[in-house]
């Protein structure tokens, strides 16, 4: 699975894979992930699902890319700042 959070104070987003989005998402707004607990609290923005983690590797590159990013954006211009999925 991959999941896309957005940071509700700070101009963040966070790209990434897990196999347990919930416990995943807990970890990032308890700041029990270095990269992110300085921009707590996070919103869940988008996720997808996918059969194996290659395949979930694949997407990340992607939406980490220019046009990725650009795809993000647009995803996050629909809805009001702080909604969930």
């Amino acid at each position: 699975m991959y999941m896309f959070y957005q940071s509700l104070e700070f101009d963040r987003t966070y790209t990434g894979i897990t196999n347990n989005i919930e416990r995943r998402f807990k970890e990032h707004n308890k700041k029990q992930n270095r990269s992110t607990k300085a921009y707590t609290p996070w919103v869940l923005i988008h996720k997808e699902e996918f059969l194996s983690r290659v395949e979930a590797r694949t997407r990340e590159k992607y939406l980490k890319s220019g046009n990725g990013r650009e795809y993000l954006k647009t995803i996050m211009n629909k809805r009001p700042r702080g909604a969930t999925e």
